[in-house]
C-alpha cells in the first residue's frame, strides 16, 4: 500500500474543487443569459435568430469568420512547417534537440503585450505587402500556439521509433516524400490532431495580440457586441466554450483510440 497516495476523500475533494472552479463560472453565466425580468427564458437565445438583430450581431460572426480563417492558416503552419521540422531535427540533427526545443518553448514565457511590442514593426511591413486582412495574424498565432503543439507532437514521436520506421522505408525504395506522409505521418496522427485542435482553441480563445494588432477576430467581436448587448455576448461565450470542450473530448477520444490500437 503506498501511504503517499491520496485517500479516496481527498481524490473527491480535489475532484470537486476543480470541478466548481469551472462549473461555477459557467452555471452562472447560462443563468445570466435566462434572465427575463423577474423571471426566466430562453428569449435571449432565440434572439441569435432575429432577423431585427442581424445588424447588431454581425460583427460577431465577421469576427467567428476570420477566426475560422486563423485557425485554418494557424494548424497549416503546425502540420507543414513546425512537424516536419521536428521529424527532421529528430531524425538527422538529434544534437539540436535541446536548442530547437528551447526556441519552440520560449513564446509561452514572453507576456502577449512584450509578442505585440516586437511584431509591432513587422506587422507594418507585413500591412505594406499582404495588407491588414485579419488572416495575417496567423503568423502570429503561430508563434504563440508553438509550446502546445510542440508538447504534443514530440510526446507522439517519442512513443513511435520513426527512425526505424524511416530507415526500412528508405531500404525498400521509397522517396523522402513517402516517408513522410505515407509511413510518419499515420503513426503520428494523434499527435498531430490534437496539437491541430489546440491550435484551434488556443486561435479561437486569443483576444490581446488582435484587439493590440486593430484586428477584428472572434473575441474582439465579442467586446463590441457587449458594449451594447451583454445577454449576446454571454451566449457566445458560452458557445464557444461548449466548442472548446468539444474539441478536448475529440482529443481525449483520438488518443484513447491510439492506445486501444497500440495493445496486442
Amino acid at each position: 500500500m503506498n501511504r503517499l497516495a491520496a485517500s479516496r476523500a481527498t481524490r473527491w475533494i480535489i475532484g470537486l474543487l476543480v470541478g466548481a472552479f469551472f462549473v461555477v463560472p459557467m452555471l452562472s453565466t447560462f443563468l445570466y443569459t435566462l434572465r427575463d425580468g423577474d423571471g426566466f427564458s430562453l428569449v435571449h437565445w432565440a434572439a441569435l435568430a432575429d432577423p431585427a438583430k442581424a445588424a447588431l450581431y454581425r460583427p460577431i460572426w465577421v469576427g467567428l469568420g476570420n477566426s475560422l480563417v486563423l485557425a485554418v492558416v494557424t494548424v497549416a503552419i503546425v502540420l507543414f512547417l513546425l512537424a516536419p521540422t521536428m521529424i527532421l531535427v529528430h531524425l538527422r540533427f538529434p544534437r539540436l534537440r535541446p536548442a530547437f526545443e528551447f526556441l519552440v518553448l520560449l513564446p509561452i514565457s514572453i507576456p502577449a503585450i512584450v509578442l505585440v511590442v516586437g511584431l509591432a514593426p513587422v506587422y507594418q511591413q507585413i500591412g505594406r505587402m499582404l495588407g491588414t486582412g485579419a488572416w495575417t495574424l496567423a503568423f502570429a498565432y503561430g508563434i504563440t500556439v508553438l509550446p502546445f503543439a510542440y508538447r504534443a507532437i514530440q510526446a507522439a514521436i517519442d512513443a513511435v521509433d520513426i527512425r526505424t520506421l524511416a530507415e526500412a522505408a528508405r531500404t525498400l525504395g521509397s522517396g523522402w516524400g513517402t516517408v513522410l506522409l505515407g509511413v510518419i505521418a499515420p503513426n503520428l496522427r494523434s499527435g498531430l490532431l490534437a496539437a491541430s485542435l489546440i491550435s484551434v482553441a488556443v486561435v479561437l480563445g486569443e483576444f490581446t495580440i488582435a484587439s493590440l494588432l486593430n484586428r477584428q477576430v472572434f473575441q474582439t467581436a465579442l467586446v463590441v457586441v457587449k458594449n451594447t448587448d451583454g445577454y449576446a455576448a454571454a451566449v457566445f461565450t458560452l458557445l464557444a466554450l461548449a466548442f472548446a470542450f468539444a474539441l478536448l473530448i475529440v482529443i481525449g477520444f483520438a488518443g484513447r483510440a491510439r492506445t486501444g490500437k497500440a495493445r496486442p
